[in-house]
């Protein structure tokens, strides 16, 4: 699928294009990909290789999003789909995201059969989810669109990393986001997501202050982002810039990808995260994978 070329620059002497859709602004040469894999130059016009395929479908609580003030007790229809615009080390669901040429097979499926499937399971959204929805804006957009005007709501989870014009985009057909805030260190990010936190925190603010609901997930790894001075650092931010009612997930980490050698988080330091979070005065503090 031809990108719209609002979303991407040419060169104006070589076949080379810099793409807008994330924060990456890949800057990718005839015949290559960017960094998520997913969007290709071809003659000097940017394609979206995995337009109308995902890897996975399936009706969820909205809770496992998770989403917990945000149509609660319903079901959300979740679709993935493959790559990523960031390259965590600890990435959850690394076979979809980073090696799915080696595991996995896609399903075509059109937006119109997706509003349907999720209508069928009484679904009260869709849910775009698994892996960073941003890079399949195009197809997300369309189903998504499709999908309000059978009045059901979309949700992004998504680690943040949009572009300006990405954003604005999104911005008009989301209703809720859960965004994983993945610490509150520039060198964490830089060097164990390859992405820059700066972005994350400003399309957080954003996201906020255009009204959507927006809950945040913070996923804790043993002396990688565990310290005290960090966690209170991130309930500041969520206190200070967004507001004290914005739902706050602390999840436990397991060893995956490329850090198998951790150990999974200590239950304390997630019950500690929490007593800061209640203390710094946000309303509504979660504990996942415990």
């Amino acid at each position: 699928m031809l990108v719209s070329n609002d979303l991407y620059k040419k060169s104006s002497k070589t076949q080379k294009i810099r793409c807008e859709i994330c924060a990456n602004y890949c800057k990718i040469d005839e015949g290559n990909v960017g960094i998520c894999h997913q969007h290709k130059n071809i003659n000097g016009e940017l394609f979206d290789e995995s337009y109308g395929i995902v890897s996975s479908l399936s009706p969820d609580p909205i809770e496992k999003k998770p989403l917990n003030k945000f149509l609660p007790h319903t079901s959300t229809y979740s679709i993935g789909g493959f790559g990523c615009n960031m390259s965590c080390l600890h990435c959850q669901n690394y076979i979809i995201s980073h090696e799915y040429g080696n595991y996995s097979r896609g399903i075509k499926i059109t937006p119109e059969e997706i509003v349907e499937n999720a209508i069928n399971y009484n679904c009260k959204s869709i849910a775009w989810t698994y892996n960073e929805p941003t890079i399949h804006l195009l197809f997300n957009r369309k189903t998504s669109l499709l999908a309000k005007q059978k009045n059901l709501k979309v949700i992004y989870v998504s680690n943040g990393y949009f572009s300006e014009k990405s954003l604005e985009e999104v911005l008009c057909f989301v209703d809720a986001f859960n965004i994983d805030l993945k610490s509150m260190s520039s060198n964490f990010y830089k060097k164990v997501c390859g992405a820059d936190l700066d972005i994350v925190l400003d399309n957080l603010k954003r996201i906020y202050f255009e009204n959507k609901h927006l809950e945040i997930t913070n996923l804790i790894i043993n002396e990688f982002n565990d310290f005290i001075d960090e966690i209170t650092q991130l309930c500041d931010f969520v206190v200070n810039e967004l507001g004290p009612e914005v739902p706050l997930h602390f999840s436990r980490a397991f060893p995956y990808y490329k850090m198998n050698d951790i150990s999974p988080t200590n239950t304390e330091t997630l019950f500690k995260a929490k007593e800061i979070a209640l203390k710094k005065g946000i309303q509504n503090v979660y504990l996942g994978n415990i």
